[in-house]
This record gives structure tokens, sequence and C-alpha cells, in this order.
């Protein structure tokens, strides 16, 4: 048997993690059938108790947490830990919690899973709850992995499809020397424990066949001093609204790979033109004339869809955050964006080349990348 059929027969299709997981049984989410890859074990929240919580300390041994959507963490009257993350690129957050009742110390398997039960369950609310706990609630994007492709996604699009509480428990896989757990270990740690294996690119591909969260709301033809005549289309985001912009230069249809450029909208850098390390604050415009001089390309400008998206800018410039990762998960929207353009094969203009999660559920394929003309990149 060769390695892709290895691969192919290691993990499960998401029909058949959704048999398990509705049957209470745990299971391994990872990112992509290929390539370097980590792992989480989960069990969807409603069938969690101090078993599946003792063989997460035993055998995973990362963090454990309680992955929920935001429609949970309302009632519960969760907020994002203090931190501002940057949304992309980081896992939402909240404040700690614990049962308020039934609990002793709040550390053991069984007082975590009766925790963890009672902020699932649809019948429990805020005066349930206290913090600080030692249970660590994530909050899953609207729109789930068609958004953001994370394991916080992952298990709440599996809880929610298989007809559960909106809410799943996950704990990230460590290898015997302490390191988070590569796709070997995975696949031995799967056949040893005798659970399956899904993927986040599965989950999305499977999603797609059944959900789009993108439309078109609206197109028109200008004229640009950056490259002359676009066609410019009006994307929204249906799952948290917000509004998105396709420019297309020239026909898209021809089965080379087309010249991408997919940019999340600052406005500090591509509005004020504020001076960034590394970065120009004129990537647009750059991106506009070096796809006019090809003849044929794409740039698609994506939106933040929280209505707080400039103050929590400032608030994360003041407090010094300035990090970035060289990972992409919250790229969903672009991706439907480019399926709805017929674009699969692209050369992606950028001078960073990142990791993208889940990037096969979509059918899109990195042909290769463009560096910019001048200056330096580190948007998206």
């Amino acid at each position: 048997m060769n390695a892709e059929a290895k691969d192919q027969q290691a993990i499960s299709s998401i029909d058949r993690l959704l048999e398990q997981a509705r049957a209470g049984e745990m299971f391994i989410l990872m990112d992509d059938r290929e390539g370097e890859t980590t792992g989480d074990l989960c069990i969807l929240a409603e069938h969690c108790d101090d078993v599946a919580i003792n063989a997460m300390l035993k055998h995973a041994r990362g963090l454990i947490c309680l992955a929920i959507d935001k429609e949970r963490a309302t009632t519960l009257g969760l907020n994002y830990s203090e931190r501002i993350f940057d949304a992309p690129r980081q896992s939402a957050v909240t404040i700690s919690i614990e049962a308020r009742a039934g609990i002793t110390s709040g550390v053991s398997a069984r007082d975590r899973a009766h925790s963890i039960k009672i902020a699932a369950d649809p019948d429990y609310g805020t005066s349930d709850i206290v913090s600080p706990g030692h249970l660590f609630p994530l909050i899953a994007v609207e729109g789930g992995t068609l958004v953001r492709a994370g394991r916080t996604e992952a298990v709440v699009d599996l809880a929610k499809a298989a007809g559960n509480w909106p809410a799943g428990v996950i704990c990230q896989i460590m290898n015997e020397e302490g390191s988070l757990a590569d796709r070997a270990f995975l696949e031995a740690f799967a056949k040893t424990h005798q659970i399956g294996i899904g993927t986040i690119a599965d989950l999305i591909a499977w999603k797609r066949r059944r959900q789009s969260i993108i439309k078109r709301s609206g197109e028109i033809m200008f004229n640009s001093s950056n490259g002359g005549n676009w066609r410019m289309l009006v994307y929204v985001n249906t799952a948290s609204y917000a509004e998105h912009v396709a420019l297309i230069k020239g026909d898209l249809s021809s089965p080379e790979p087309v010249l991408v450029r997919m940019h999340a909208i600052n406005i500090m850098t591509d509005v004020l033109g504020e001076q960034l390390s590394g970065r120009t604050g004129n990537e647009i415009q750059l991106a506009m004339q070096m796809i006019a001089d090809e003849g044929r390309g794409l740039i698609v400008m994506l939106r933040e869809p929280s209505p707080t998206t400039i103050s929590d800018l400032v608030q994360r410039k003041a407090a010094g955050d300035g990090t970035s990762r060289n990972e992409i998960r919250n790229y969903g929207v672009g991706a439907q964006i480019l399926n709805d353009l017929g674009v699969n094969h692209m050369i992606l203009l950028s001078n960073v080349k990142r990791s993208i999660v889940g990037l096969d559920g979509y059918g899109l394929t990195i042909a290769g990348y463009r560096e910019f003309d001048e200056g330096n990149d580190d948007h998206v």
C-alpha cells in the first residue's frame, strides 16, 4: 500500500466522523490530509464525562478547552479575555469559568466534566457559572469553518451537524517529549486508541456542498489611475455581516493560474498611510498596477465584520501588540469569493509565504508567489 492510500485509510470521512461523534466517541481533528499539522483530541460537549476528561489529561496532555458558538457565549455573559487579540490570527479566548455548584476544587476530571455540562447545556445560564475557574471557553466565529479554519470552529460545526449542543471539548495532543504531536504521532495515537481522525479541509469541503455564506450584492465598471478599467464586485458575508470587494482585470476563465492579491483592509496603512517597518502603505495600488501590467488578475479586499474594528485596532496598537503569525485560518470568505469567480489555481501576490490551513477544502491550489515590485508586505 502506498503512502497516499495509507493516508486515505487513516482519515475518516466527515459522515463517518459524525457517526462517531453522535455516538459519544472521541476523535482527532487535524488541519489537512497532507503536509505538516498538529491535532486536537475532541469530544462533543453533550457526551463529555469524567472518563473523557481523564483520557485527555492522561493521553493528550494539552490544555482542555470548551469550544462554544457566539450565541451560547452571549447567553453565558462571556466576554473576551482582557488582551485584545488580532482576530484573523487568534482564537477567541474568554475569561476562565467553572460551575457555581456541584464541584469541589474544580480541578478534578469529574469537576471539569460537570463545569462543561453546565456551560454547554442550554438549560443553564450565566447565574450557574462563576469566574475565574478551571475551564477555558473559546468562541467560534459565526459561519464556522467557512470563515475560520480552526479546530474551535470545526468541533462546533460538527456538534451542530450532529444535532447536539453547539459545543465541543478540545485538547491539543502532545508527544512524549512535550511538543505538539505531528502527523505520524497523531495517526499512531488514533490507531492505538481506536478513534477516528478528521481534517478541517474535509469538513470545509463537506460544508461547501451544503452551505455558502457569501453572496454578490453589486457590480460596476470603473476607471482607475491605478491600472485603468476594472470590474468591481461587492460581496456580503451573510454569517456575520460585512461587505467585501473583488477587483477583476481581464478574463479569469482560462486555465492558467490567476495572479491574486488577498488583502485584509487596514485603515491605518491603507487609508492613512501609516509608516510601519516592512510596510509601504500602498500595497493595494501596487497590486492594481502589477495586475494591470499582467493583463489579468484579481484583488480581494476583506473587511472585518466587527463594528468595533477601528477601536480594536487602536487598542492593540496602544498596547504595543504588533505580533504577526505566519499562518492564516480566517480566510474562508476570500476563498469562497475565489470559488464564486471560478478561480482554482492562483499565484499569490505577496512577499510572505504563509501556511494556509484547509485550502484543499475549497479546491484551491497555490501555483507560486510573486513579490511586490517595491517595499514589503505583511498582510493576508
